[in-house]
């Protein structure tokens, strides 16, 4: 009896050691990579039923943590760059699952809501976000952290836009050039 409570006790200390990991992990690598990244990559918060891609430009780092924990904390660390700031899409479907076949999916809803408050999101059909990620993950590196999340079409999508120059400065500047185009 004795040596199964050893036992019990090896493999829960194991299972945290583990989980320990995954998180320092997970948020090291977010701060590491951070700066390397810049408009036109992409870091997506998905949960475990994601699928692991194998595009050569996305990475896949398991969290063991929860996706609202995980949405918080990148959100919180993208918007301390100044180099980058999100351009956040979610899944239209999401707003469709049903309680009854998914147990929490509205209280994770709020939730989402509350992390998202203030902030342009665009809600669009998941097919169109993953091919949207899929052409990404071609050309420039996506950095996927995976979470313990068991709920349907909850993956939050952040598309990276350079933080110091806006899509209208970039307009007005063709303008210019066109402009100014010898014939």
């Amino acid at each position: 009896m004795i040596h199964l409570a050893l036992c019990v006790v090896a493999v829960m200390t194991a299972i945290s050691i583990v989980n320990a990991t995954a998180e320092v992990s997970w948020r090291t690598r977010l701060d590491q990579q951070l700066p390397l990244l810049g408009h036109r990559n992409w870091i997506v918060i998905a949960d475990s039923a994601y699928p692991w891609q194998t595009a050569p430009g996305i990475e896949t780092v398991w969290t063991a943590a929860s996706q609202a924990e995980v949405v918080r904390a990148v959100l919180d660390t993208v918007s301390r760059a100044t180099h980058v700031r999100p351009i956040i899409y979610t899944d239209a479907e999401l707003r469709a699952v049903p309680e009854a076949r998914s147990k929490g999916v509205e209280a994770y809803r709020e939730e989402l809501a509350k992390i998202l408050a203030g902030r342009e999101v665009s809600v669009l059909p998941h097919e169109q976000i993953i091919s949207k990620l899929d052409e990404a993950g071609k050309t420039f590196h996506v950095l996927l952290l995976k979470t313990k999340m068991t709920i349907p079409y909850t993956s939050v999508f952040l598309q990276l836009d350079c933080g110091y120059w806006s899509a209208e400065a970039e307009r007005e500047l063709r303008e210019t050039l066109k402009a100014t185009a010898k014939p």
